[in-house]
């Protein structure tokens, strides 16, 4: 599944018709899809607090981390990139509109961002209620929805271009939501909601996550 989900991920930011290849990864994690990107020429840089993860990012990137793995966005100052992602990160960030703002900043004119983020207008959340795991407070201190997005970037000039399906989530954020309301995954059952949330958001669009391709307008 991990290969799977990071092949149509770089897969998408092969996509775009960028004039170099420098990527930058907010919330890198343990460097699975900076690895990958960097396998297929992409200029790779990561951001991720945890120094355990940027331990073994460094290690699979064959890279040292004082240079390329950073602790925080703001180390970042004169940087411009092709192409940042942050796969489910936005949604943990304390300063949304500072941090945007720096976003803005650190991608070239016409750089596309790329944000993942849980959808709580999705069938499963309307399912599973207050036991929905991508509420997951208060780690999770913002939601979004396909209108709040382009409202919120809008106002650092940039432009959502297209919308993309994580269908993948849904089977796991219904395995984890079972077991906070009932104490058990329930895999069946998870299997069918996620399923269905998969069904209804085929013609709503409304899954249970999605992915905001954002471009750079200035």
């Amino acid at each position: 599944v991990k290969k799977f989900a990071l092949n149509k991920k770089l897969k998408l930011i092969n996509s775009f018709k960028t004039s170099e290849k420098n990527l930058l990864d907010i919330g890198c994690g343990t460097g699975d899809f900076l690895a990958i990107c960097k396998i297929n020429g992409w200029n790779v840089v990561g951001v991720e607090p945890n120094e355990n993860a940027r331990n073994l990012t460094e290690s699979k990137i064959n890279m040292k981390s004082d240079s390329t793995i950073f602790t925080d966005i703001n180390q970042l100052e004169s940087e411009k990139f092709d192409v940042i992602t942050l796969w489910h990160v936005l949604e943990h960030v304390p300063n949304l509109e500072t941090y945007i703002s720096k976003l803005k900043f650190l991608l070239k004119p016409n750089g596309v961002l790329i944000v993942a983020v849980p959808n709580f207008k999705s069938f499963d959340a309307f399912y599973f209620k207050e036991h929905w795991a991508a509420y997951d407070a208060p780690r999770h201190l913002w939601h979004f929805s396909q209108r709040s997005i382009p409202k919120l970037f809008s106002t650092v000039q940039m432009r959502l271009e297209s919308t993309h399906p994580l269908p993948l989530d849904a089977y796991y954020v219904s395995l984890l939501s079972n077991k906070l309301k009932t104490g058990s995954h329930r895999v069946l059952g998870s299997f069918w909601i996620g399923l269905l949330s998969n069904l209804k958001a085929a013609t709503s669009g409304e899954y249970s996550s999605l992915i905001y391709v954002l471009k750079n307008t200035n």
